[in-house]
């Protein structure tokens, strides 16, 4: 088979851009003689790959007695994706997760060795499975579980003939610690309280000294054994920095363990891609220290599940998850990766809620109308689990579109048009959106929760800049007819026609500081939302661009009633945080102002010197009213925005993909209810504007536009 090969556009096999089509399929939960049966389901879906886990759980259950026989080879399940002409992307852990006991790890591994525990800053294990990644000893173990299974893995390599396209290295790293409540802070691993390790090593490397480092975070010490991480910020800015500090070495760490796996992979002559799927759409921005490690030849992609339990926040595609997951793949486009979703839901662990077809439906075209390059079935087939290996019973069925016995379900067919569309429209592959905005994306937002989740101290924090660049902006942008694309903040900024918008809170690193001022100074156009920066990475005093828009002070608004006139649009309220400037640039002009109780400003918009235009508005909020669509769009266009898609229902999104020679455009209702719009469009190819006629979409629908009609391509209409 060709090698499968990627860039920041796409997958490409044999020069040419194609979609990755996986599903998950698991020869240790399959019947072994019902193995081709479920692959050729797979290729008669339209799938291109393969992806299954190989669980250490499995092949070593007493220790360094493995088994690798019978319904647990996975040698000739590769050789049948060989010949059935599908690639395969392996996932020989160390995790695995996939609702298996000690999420894949060997029970003898976490009962034996309780000192690899992760534990919790005050000591305590987080939890009895999750293990601290780098400790010695379970690096010992691992490296002899990947030297048991590596050698199952190489000679089935597209590189000498075989199908192994990829190999993923664990699984959903960090969330064994992240989900169940602290980093991990195994003192042996990190070397805490002690003078070297990788912890007192990174303080030496941010600070030189143990008494730089003491007037960083505000105390005495007289050594690095005495400087201990901590949970509680305090509200301070030295214990800010601290609990961002330790975050920091912590990413490090994870980066170091990515690099481990991956170096024993290519020592065993592992030479295909690596790749590794994020655990959710804000875990993205924790791989920023990975992929500068690894480089080259590896894939980040994310999870994006819309349920799994009757605890998620909702039950179908939402536009809450439709949001979600257009900045996830916007965060991997702009980190230079093919936008990719290495769990696309192709079911559920529970039964409840349900799992339907249509919904999946609804799902799958939506990735595909915001940018998604390639996907995973999380899962295509069901099985049975080996004996006692299993969290949710003896069954894995997963609602998935094969069941464990081979029957088939609807979601099948949906999966059946889905691919069959891709193949039509290959082009797909190749193509980017259209937008009319820029948003800078500053990835810490999403990565300082824990040292900035609170306003103590502060103007503004993260949690609610994060929230709002999904609940606020992005729903906002979408309903209004605004099409949005990000762009990585951490390189040169060059003025485009399109505006640029950012949502800021009182920390922003120098680098981005000046990159921004050097956008602004050649020229740049830009919508500051929320506060001016005022503090560099690590939270000390830094005002290059606050200095370079012009003097201001802004201070909480505390005005009981919240309405404003923003850019022309009155009445506009918000809930949530919004400031107030008791200082601006004298020849500012102001265009947001409190109109209810006492009057205050909380917007302007400013012409530098060199050309550039900064307007700065001091409020965030949810999208809740129509008047919040007015108003941004007034806001971009006193930017020189101009927009290029609107549809008649605020209701109805709108996306465009065009490869310079052709062009799609998705429209996506992400409500229950049916919806009517009609659809007014400049064509990327043409330029010429384009309207329709009133158009019908069902509820939980994405919809392409053909031939001036809406039609439904994963019924085969399209």
């Amino acid at each position: 088979m060709q090698p499968l090969r990627f860039d920041p556009v796409s997958y490409l096999s044999g020069g040419r851009r194609v979609f990755l089509i996986s599903g998950e399929i698991h020869y240790f939960r399959a019947p072994r003689d019902a193995w081709r049966d479920r692959l050729q389901k797979l290729k008669d879906a339209g799938g291109n790959c393969v992806a299954t886990y190989l669980p250490w759980l499995i092949h070593e259950p007493q220790e360094g007695a493995f088994n690798f026989k019978g319904q647990f080879d996975p040698e000739p399940f590769f050789e049948l994706c060989n010949e059935i002409g599908l690639w395969i992307i392996a996932r020989p852990g160390p995790y695995q997760y996939s609702e298996m006991v000690c999420d894949g790890l060997p029970v003898w591994l976490c009962e034996n060795y309780p000192q690899l525990r992760a534990k919790r800053v005050d000591g305590a294990d987080i939890r009895y499975s999750s293990i601290s990644y780098m400790h010695p000893l379970f690096i010992e173990k691992a490296r002899r579980w990947f030297n048991a299974v590596l050698p199952k893995i190489v000679p089935h390599q597209v590189t000498r003939g075989g199908a192994v396209a990829a190999v993923q290295f664990d699984n959903e790293l960090m969330g064994i610690h992240d989900w169940f409540g602290d980093l991990d802070h195994n003192r042996e691993t990190f070397g805490i309280g002690q003078e070297n390790g990788r912890w007192p090593d990174f303080l030496k490397q941010r600070y030189h000294t143990p008494q730089q480092a003491a007037v960083a975070y505000g105390m005495s010490v007289g050594g690095w054994s005495e400087i201990l991480p901590k949970r509680d910020t305090d509200g301070k800015p030295e214990g800010r920095r601290l609990v961002k500090d330790y975050q920091d070495c912590y990413f490090k760490q994870v980066a170091e363990y990515a690099r481990t796996l991956v170096g024993w992979m290519r020592q065993q002559e592992i030479d295909v891609p690596v790749v590794h799927n994020a655990g959710s759409p804000k875990m993205d921005a924790y791989f920023l220290e990975t992929i500068e490690s690894l480089g080259k030849d590896f894939v980040l992609g994310s999870d994006h599940y819309y349920t799994l339990a009757p605890s998620w926040a909702q039950n179908n595609p939402t536009p809450q998850y439709g949001a979600n997951c257009f900045a996830s793949l916007e965060m991997l486009r702009i980190l230079g990766m093919p936008p990719s979703v290495f769990e696309m839901p192709g079911g559920s662990l529970s039964d409840f809620p349900p799992f339907f077809a249509h919904d999946a439906a609804c799902c799958y075209l939506m990735h595909v109308g915001l940018g998604v390059k390639g996907f995973n079935y999380y899962i295509f087939c069901g099985g049975v689990n080996p004996p006692d290996s299993g969290t949710t019973g003896d069954l894995y069925d997963y609602g998935a579109a094969i069941g464990p016995f081979g029957d088939i379900r609807p979601v099948y067919g949906v999966q059946q048009n889905l691919a069959r569309f891709l193949k039509q429209n290959e082009w797909l592959a190749s193509a980017d959106a259209v937008s009319d905005c820029l948003v800078g994306f500053d990835f810490e937002i999403t990565r300082a929760q824990r040292y900035a989740g609170d306003s103590a101290g502060l103007l503004s924090n993260a949690t609610q800049t994060w929230d709002f660049v999904r609940s606020g902006l992005l729903l906002t942008a979408f309903a209004a007819g605004i099409s949005p694309a990000f762009v990585d903040l951490r390189q040169p900024l060059l003025p485009t026609a399109k505006p640029l918008v950012l949502a800021s809170w009182d920390s922003m690193s120098r680098r981005l500081q000046q990159n921004l001022v050097d956008y602004l100074s050649a020229g740049g156009r830009l919508l500051l939302v929320g506060v001016v920066p005022r503090l560099d990475e690590q939270l000390n005093a830094c005002t290059l661009l606050a200095d370079a828009i012009g003097p201001c002070i802004q201070l909480p608004d505390t005005a009981r009633l919240h309405r404003f006139d923003i850019s022309g649009t009155g009445n506009v309220y918000t809930t949530k945080a919004h400031w107030s400037f008791t200082r601006r640039p004298a020849d500012a002009t102001v265009t947001a102002r409190q109109v209810r109780g006492e009057a205050s400003e909380v917007g302007w918009r400013r012409t530098l010197p060199g050309g550039g235009v900064v307007s700065v508005l001091g409020i965030l909020w949810d999208y809740a009213s129509r008047d919040h669509e007015s108003m941004l769009r007034n806001a971009l266009a006193e930017l020189g925005w101009e927009r290029n898609v609107e549809s008649s229902n605020q209701n109805v999104w709108l996306t465009i993909r065009t490869d310079g020679r052709r062009s799609m455009v998705f429209a996506h209702n992400l409500f229950s209810s049916p919806l009517l719009t009609s659809i007014r469009y400049k064509d990327p190819v043409t330029t010429e504007w384009v309207e329709t006629g009133e158009q019908h979409l069902p509820g939980m629908s994405v919809r392409v536009l053909a031939n001036g009609r809406l039609s439904d391509p994963l019924s085969g209409g399209a």
